[in-house]
């Protein structure tokens, strides 16, 4: 398993306490901080104002901030992406989550991102983005009438998974859709319409 990352990076794990031990063995403990809720699993607004201060005591050598969390709200992500994207000197930021869906996709189509579970595989959909039409929709619906929202988010992660993997670009309107989504389904949306409408719009893409 690679455990040394030397530029901003997104780190997929089974367990965050214990991939970040084995991961910090490698890392010289002068140069590193680590920012999580101590209270909870969940990566708050607090933690993101933490670690946007941090980031800004100069450093003259590269120092290392660690974001972990099993969740992160929303608001604290939207908090972190204007530093994620340009920053400071020195600065080097790895996110630690257990599923990438935990993290809005304007946040992960600006870093890297690596699946350090053991069964090392992302969930990737049967779908064929390019060949997507409206039976296919129809019928993935049809079987998937009472998902839940759980179940929702890692069919949006597959989603962006297999996209990735057939080389289809999403603009920032469409990144921004699943990021809404994703949204919606925090604020208990009915997750058969969320996925209706982003299968839709894909579909709307491909045509």
């Amino acid at each position: 398993m690679q455990t040394f990352f030397d530029s901003s990076y997104i780190l997929v794990v089974d367990d965050i306490d214990e991939s970040l031990e084995e991961i910090l063995k490698n890392y010289p403990k002068h140069s590193i901080r680590v920012i999580k809720n101590e209270e909870k699993d969940e990566f708050q607004l607090l933690q993101a104002q933490t670690a946007i201060k941090e980031s800004y005591i100069a450093s003259s050598e590269k120092k290392y901030l660690f974001l972990c969390g099993s969740s992160f709200r929303v608001e604290a992500q939207n908090s972190l992406l204007k530093i994620l994207e340009e920053p400071p000197t020195n600065i080097v930021f790895i996110i630690l989550t257990t599923l990438k869906s935990s993290l809005l996709p304007t946040i992960y189509s600006r870093l890297p991102f690596k699946v350090l579970k053991k069964s090392n595989q992302e969930i990737e959909s049967s779908f064929d983005f390019r060949k997507l039409d409206l039976k296919d929709i129809y019928n993935f619906l049809k079987e998937n009438q009472r998902v839940s929202k759980s179940e929702a988010k890692e069919f949006l992660e597959s989603f962006l998974v297999k996209i990735k993997n057939q080389n289809i670009k999403l603009d920032e309107k469409e990144l921004e859709l699943f990021s809404s989504s994703i949204k919606l389904l925090e604020l208990n949306s009915r997750p058969l319409n969320i996925l209706t409408t982003v299968l839709l719009a894909l579909l709307n893409k491909k045509s």
